[in-house]
Formats: structure tokens, C-alpha cells, sequence
């Protein structure tokens, strides 16, 4: 039988499926309750939240160079727009692998409810976007979790991935150079991109215009590896002039 406190840790996991932290504030005045109420909540051991520096989250963070939950709330409105264009992609019926990241749960967001596709995907804020799409076909990889990413690593690429071929690919990135590729900073997610750059059909680069012109230690691939770039507002003149040098599609 749910008590109170399920139906209050439920919430919380509601509200961080498009924000990977909350206030305490933010939190109590949502459930209408006190924030001690809710500091007895997430004190049991088998809370799935938990409490850490004011913030409601997923799970324990740790110093990282990247947390998925600083990025969230980065250039909201430009990852927003670029995942906007990208969805006009999507067309009905279609497999389409969505990599992790802030922004790509912009592009599932923006996808009509009434479109029927298989979204591939193996991060965890991605796969709850995935969910909230009442006529998609959702495919999470498993595998060992990182908790700085919120991404599941596949432990063995042939128990699933190597089954499917996407007709289209949806990437987030850290950095896009001109010279040194696109790059991001995790390490372990490499496999899971340098895998769907290898099955999927068409590949589209979907970034915020602050990663134009950086580089990052993890290097996805060239930027001729994509068929298309998207963002908020067009690259500069060096970037443009490669893309157009590749036959790449510019979309901002």
C-alpha cells in the first residue's frame, strides 16, 4: 500500500525528469509540505532521491569536470530552440538514436505525441523523456551506471546494440572544432557514439552555439563524420566554411 511518503518521493521524481536537481524550497512548496517533511522523507535508505548540498537529486554527486545536473540549467533557451529544428527531422515510423546530454531531451520534447517511432537511447534523463511520448517504442542499453552523466554503459554490445540500425542519430557534444573535431568529456561515452556513428543512417550534430570553437579530451570523430549540424544560431565563418566544404546541412 502507498503511503504519503511514496506518493511525495513520487513527485520528486516527476519534477527530475526535466531538471536533474531541486531546491528543497523549490521541493516543499511543490508538495505543499515542510522542508523538514521532506529532509524525514529522503533520510530512509531506500529513498531513490536524496539530498545533497540544498538539491534534491538522482543520486550522490561527486567533483567532476562534468555533472549533468550543473549543465542542466545552461543556455536553457538556445538548447531548447536547437532541439526544436532537430525534431523536424523525425518522421514517422523511424528507429532514432538520441544520445545523452542536456540537450537532447529537447529534440523527444518537441516531438509530436502522435508521431509512432523507437527511440534507442542510454542515458537516464533521456530515456524518462523517451517515456513521456505515449506512442514511442523506447530501447534503453544497460550496462554499469555512471552517476556524473546519468549514462549506462553496455556491458555486452551484442545482448542488444548490434541487433539495430538506426535511420537517424542525434548527438550532443562538449566541443566542435574546425580542425580538432567534435569532442566531449567522458571517456565512457564514447562507445555508445562511436557505435551509433557506425550503424545509423544519417547523423545529425545537435549543439548549443557555446561549443563552437572548443575542444574536450574525448574525441567523437571528425566533423565531416556528420551529415548535419544543428544549433541555435549559425557557427562562425571558419566552422561554416568547413561544413560547406563536406556538403554538410547547416540548421540554426
Amino acid at each position: 500500500m502507498e503511503t504519503r511518503r511514496d506518493e511525495r518521493i513520487g513527485q520528486l521524481l516527476s519534477a527530475l525528469k526535466r531538471s536533474d536537481k531541486l531546491h528543497l524550497k523549490e521541493a516543499a512548496a511543490l508538495l505543499g509540505v515542510s522542508e523538514m517533511t521532506i529532509r524525514r522523507d529522503l533520510s530512509a535508505n531506500s529513498a531513490p532521491v536524496v539530498l545533497l548540498g540544498g538539491y534534491i537529486v538522482l543520486e550522490p554527486r561527486t567533483a567532476s569536470h562534468y555533472l549533468l545536473s550543473d549543465q542542466k540549467n545552461r543556455l536553457v533557451d538556445e538548447k531548447r530552440r536547437a532541439g526544436e529544428l532537430a525534431a523536424t527531422l523525425v518522421k514517422p515510423h523511424q528507429m532514432v538514436f538520441f544520445d545523452c546530454g542536456t540537450t537532447t531531451p529537447w529534440i523527444i520534447e518537441a516531438l509530436d505525441n502522435e508521431l509512432p517511432f523507437t527511440g534507442i537511447c542510454y542515458s537516464l534523463n533521456t530515456f524518462l523523456a523517451l517515456q513521456e511520448k505515449p506512442l514511442c517504442r523506447a530501447i534503453l542499453s544497460g550496462g554499469e551506471f555512471h552517476a556524473s552523466n546519468a549514462i549506462f554503459q553496455p556491458l555486452n554490445f551484442k545482448e542488444t546494440l548490434s541487433y539495430l540500425r538506426p535511420d537517424i542519430a542525434f548527438y550532443s557534444a562538449a566541443g566542435v572544432h574546425a580542425e580538432k573535431g567534435v569532442t566531449c568529456f567522458n571517456l565512457e561515452e564514447l562507445p555508445l557514439k562511436h557505435w551509433a556513428m557506425s550503424s545509423a543512417q544519417r547523423h545529425v550534430l545537435v549543439v548549443d552555439h557555446s561549443k563552437f570553437g572548443k575542444v574536450r579530451p574525448a574525441c567523437m570523430g571528425d566533423l565531416n563524420c556528420f551529415d548535419v549540424i544543428v544549433s541555435d544560431r549559425c557557427p562562425d565563418e571558419t566552422l561554416a566554411n568547413v561544413a560547406a566544404s563536406e556538403n554538410m546541412t547547416l540548421m540554426y
